[in-house]
């Protein structure tokens, strides 16, 4: 059986990580990382045994599909050349800048028939997977994420950076329609909110009470 080709497109703070591990799984061929900065991209395909290019586009026609871990902004620009020509692509939360661009996206893979995943990874935690099996139909949800600044996804958020996690979690344990949303955030270190409080109340009554946090002294995740 023959290899899936794969590349990854962005092997920064996270998509250094994505190249390490596909380099490392049985039945994939990492062939190649794109990075616009040849410094990091040589260091990383050095390291994974691969090669670097700086130009995602050049990977078209040599791969099978595609891991995006670009800055946000990119998602888009990035994903949508791929999925134009039939190239599955795993693309970092979140999956676009804002909803206009993630629903292009979605109506782009659905037109092609690709695979366009979003890299939600907490919904395969171990860990959720048990809870989300044992906790029949929740009625409260408290769920906390907070950590120091990173200094990293500065072109988003606290709300897509973190707690984006937490609402894709609870919306896949609540089965019920979102009624209402109340919410408000403060930013402390640039343009966007670096803390963000959310309370969410389902039809059948259920309530989630979700917070973000980056700047805070201490790191902690709690549902």
């Amino acid at each position: 059986m023959s290899s899936i080709r794969v590349g990854v497109v962005g092997v920064g703070a996270l998509g250094r990580h994505h190249a390490r591990i596909l380099a490392g799984l049985e039945g994939v061929e990492l062939v190649a990382v794109a990075d616009s900065r040849e410094d990091v991209g040589r260091r990383v395909a050095a390291d994974c045994g691969t090669r670097w290019v700086s130009d995602y586009r050049e990977l078209i026609g040599e791969i099978d599909a595609c891991s995006i871990a670009v800055p946000t902004r990119a998602h888009f620009a990035v994903a949508a050349e791929f999925l134009r020509r039939g190239v599955p692509a795993m693309v970092e939360k979140p999956l676009a800048a804002d909803l206009e661009e993630a629903q292009w996206l979605v109506r782009l893979a659905e037109g092609t028939g690709s695979v366009l995943q979003v890299g939600h990874v907490e919904r395969f935690n171990p860990a959720f997977e048990t809870a989300a099996a044992l906790c029949g139909t929740p009625k409260y949800i408290r769920a906390e994420r907070v950590s120091p600044y990173a200094f990293r996804s500065t072109d988003i958020g606290a709300v897509h950076d973190l707690m984006i996690h937490d609402l894709d979690l609870i919306l896949s344990l609540v089965e019920s329609p979102l009624e209402r949303v109340e919410a408000f955030g403060i930013s402390v270190l640039g343009g966007h909110e670096d803390c963000a409080q959310a309370r969410l109340v389902f039809a059948d009554g259920c309530i989630a009470d979700v917070t973000a946090n980056r700047v805070c002294p201490s790191a902690k995740r709690t549902m």
